[in-house]
């Protein structure tokens, strides 16, 4: 092991772009070393483009719902830093369609993604935060997982249990300091959203109370805040400019 950082350690997973790459520029500018997951090797365009924001960058490839490669990040960023002093799970699919017309592997394809994964990474990042007695963990959850959303039976379904999970693991961490909580974003600009066509964006956000979309750094600053409130834990906070009103 390589002595122990100085500054406080982040790995954000699904960092590549959107909302999880504009939480991980938002901690790094808060003072965190920030560890980048993705799902697979950045191309040597997405390296030069990140080392613009990340100097150095720091990555760790691999896909959070397979339990061999879960383990190996959270040892690899003890093994560097020292420490691990916030993990944020961000990484996720969608495969969208009709409840009655999905398919048993398009619901367990997204459930595994975004609900095993968040399992597994909260597993093993447990293990070093209760050794440290300290740490801090954010799972992004989604409204889907409170209120429902048509043709996201499994999206929903994923994001509901990390709700779940998001409260037992605030009771179990909090014996040794460790706290955890969730945020919920509504409709954000991202690369999913921005595949609608613009009658069916402005359709949503005309059901939005502050009418528009938000944006993937109020998402961020949801999160620097959970990570620097220390007496916030099992709490799911909700970013969706009111549409859960």
């Amino acid at each position: 092991m390589k002595q122990m950082s100085e500054q406080p350690v982040a790995l954000v997973t699904g960092a590549r772009t959107g909302i999880g790459l504009a939480i991980a520029a938002r901690l790094h500018t808060d003072g965190y070393t920030v560890v980048l997951n993705v799902h697979r090797p950045l191309t040597d365009d997405e390296k030069a483009e990140l080392t613009k924001t990340f100097q150095p960058l720091h990555v760790v490839v691999g896909d959070v719902a397979e339990e061999a490669a879960a383990q190996q990040m959270i040892a690899t960023i003890q093994e560097e830093f020292g420490r691990l002093d916030l993990l944020v799970n961000n990484a996720g699919i969608n495969r969208d369609t009709l409840l009655t017309r999905m398919k048993v592997a398009d619901f367990e394809a997204v459930v595994h993604t975004n609900l095993t994964g968040p399992f597994l990474m909260t597993k093993y990042a447990l293990k070093v935060m209760q050794k440290q007695r300290q740490g801090n963990i954010v799972n992004i959850s989604s409204i889907a997982g409170i209120r429902g959303n048509i043709g996201q039976a499994n999206y929903a379904a994923a994001k509901a249990g990390i709700i779940g999970l998001t409260k037992t693991a605030a009771r179990e961490g909090a014996l040794r300091g460790i706290r955890v909580n969730a945020v919920a974003p509504g409709m954000i600009h991202t690369a999913m959203t921005e595949a609608m066509s613009e009658k069916r964006q402005e359709e949503f956000a005309s059901q939005i109370p502050l009418k528009r979309f938000g944006e993937p750094a109020e998402i961020a600053d949801a999160v620097a805040f959970l990570a620097h409130n220390a007496y916030m834990t099992g709490q799911v906070v909700t970013i969706d400019g009111g549409l859960t009103i």
